[in-house]
């Protein structure tokens, strides 16, 4: 049995041929102002790729696309992907290295950044063996599997006085920042419900049969020491989106668990998951996440009015509309934006900004933790 792909979610859950093409070609895409814009000229942080996942290539094709930083080198297990991304991107021979020689980066000078894209699980160890080579990381969200394990990420880093950041993308997506807007500057008035779904139909419900070796890395979110789950897979963007949209942190979670189709695929993670966020201001916002169903949307009701979108969470292109008109934004390449952004305040050798760092990702974990043990447990959960 083939799993669903996230690219075939865009055309199942009826968002038309037009926008799968611009989903397709996301990562080369580049708007009209930013072609008018003059070329940079000066230095580039090259980056190593850990991890040569799906993701990884999307993050590839923003790095080509980029102004400021450089593909300059790969980590994976995989010789054969080794010997694929050599050639694909010119990349030295020496600027390539396997989960073992790994720590021998630290005598490349021509790696200055290693972006972190392996399952969730695996996160610590690399951002901390890049920290003590002396790299910035990047790492990809959710941050870690515990809040201990950022603690120490974001320590190693410290120590080895190098920055971290997570990769929200969405932080620089010109949508979600009017989303932010919105609801932080309460321009329709405080926000007092919000409703957060993302999902994807990632296998067959009515399969039945399939047996699945979660110990595969390709089957890494159905793998609880690898980070697996929905809630950390997609949930993540549900709880984000809330408290950038609120501009205030969760104090109190209750969650229930869905349905399970599937008791073997799903024996070690959830394959649905529902929880509801109390904020300070009173707000609530009521969230969703699976493997077994398509969701992706953001609604907000504010006192004044209210706003949406739909698509919403995912890659985009972002669909929505307030009370009073449509949202309309130019798509951007999601991952050139990001890194830019980033290898921008490092290169002027300035302090990433918060929203963007390891503390961030450890107001997340420990979000994502609590949700999961309001869940297992059937109690409201407080959070400090």
């Amino acid at each position: 049995m083939k799993n669903i792909s996230r690219r075939t979610f865009v055309n199942k859950f009826g968002l038309g041929v037009g926008a799968a093409a611009v989903m397709t070609t996301l990562p080369s895409y580049i708007t009209s102002s930013e072609k008018t814009e003059k070329p940079y000229t000066g230095k580039k942080l090259n980056i190593a790729l850990c991890g040569l996942g799906n993701y990884a290539g999307m993050l590839a094709a923003g790095i080509e696309a980029s102004e400021y930083c450089n593909l300059s080198g790969i980590v994976t297990g995989t010789p054969e992907k080794a010997v694929k991304w050599k050639k694909q991107y010119n990349i030295p021979e020496k600027n390539i290295y396997n989960y073992q020689n790994f720590d021998e980066i630290v005598n490349n000078k021509d790696i200055d950044l290693v972006y972190v894209v392996l399952p969730s699980g695996l996160h610590k160890e690399f951002v901390i063996r890049s920290a003590k080579a002396g790299k910035n990381v990047i790492t990809e969200k959710p941050m870690a599997v515990s809040p201990a394990d950022c603690e120490e990420m974001i320590k190693a880093c410290n120590d080895n006085n190098v920055q971290l950041a997570i990769g929200y993308r969405l932080h620089y997506e010109p949508t979600h920042l009017e989303i932010k807007r919105l609801g932080q500057e309460k321009v329709f008035g405080q926000v007092r419900f919000i409703e957060a779904s993302l999902g994807y139909k990632t296998y067959d419900t009515l399969d039945k049969k399939t047996i699945v070796d979660k110990n595969n890395r390709s089957e890494w979110r159905l793998n609880k020491k690898l980070g697996g789950g929905a809630l950390m897979d997609l949930g993540i963007y549900c709880i984000q989106a809330s408290r950038y949209v609120l501009g205030e942190e969760p104090i109190a979670v209750t969650a229930q668990f869905g349905p399970v189709n599937n008791k073997d695929r799903f024996s070690e993670t959830e394959e649905s998951i529902s929880w509801q966020m109390e904020f300070p201001s009173g707000a609530v916002a009521n969230c969703n996440t699976s493997c077994g169903y398509y969701i992706d949307r953001f609604y907000a009701s504010a006192d004044e009015g209210s706003f949406e979108l739909s698509p919403a969470l995912s890659y985009g292109p972002f669909v929505g509309r307030t009370s009073e008109k449509e949202l309309k934004f130019p798509v951007i390449n999601q991952q050139k934006t990001q890194l830019d952004e980033i290898c921008k305040v490092l290169l002027e050798n300035k302090k990433l900004p918060d929203h963007i760092t390891g503390e961030e990702g450890l107001k997340d974990i420990k979000i994502i933790n609590a949700v999961y043990k309001a869940a297992e447990t059937g109690k409201k959960i407080f959070l400090k």
